[in-house]
């Protein structure tokens, strides 16, 4: 059974498009800090289904706003990547 903190994670980065779309992913400070190939790829309805606060999408950098516990999602979609 998959942890739940996996299972954002795997949510996450549905939303984000795939792995595929996905060309840099970090944690800052309370924020989940993307760079995507594709941001039309990017579904915010689904972020915020997964448990963000908030989404911020300008050209190719999305940010997703998750609160303390970014970094522990950011080592689970690293694991998933």
């Amino acid at each position: 059974m998959a942890r739940p903190d996996t299972d954002q994670a795997t949510a996450i980065l549905a939303g984000l498009g795939g792995v595929d779309n996905i060309d840099e992913i970090e944690p800052c400070t309370t924020r989940l800090r993307s760079l995507v190939k594709e941001p039309s790829r990017v579904d915010t309805a689904a972020l915020r289904a997964a448990g963000a606060f908030g989404v911020m999408v300008s050209g190719r950098v999305v940010q997703v706003v998750i609160g303390p516990s970014v970094d522990t999602l950011a080592l689970d979609l690293a694991d998933l990547m």
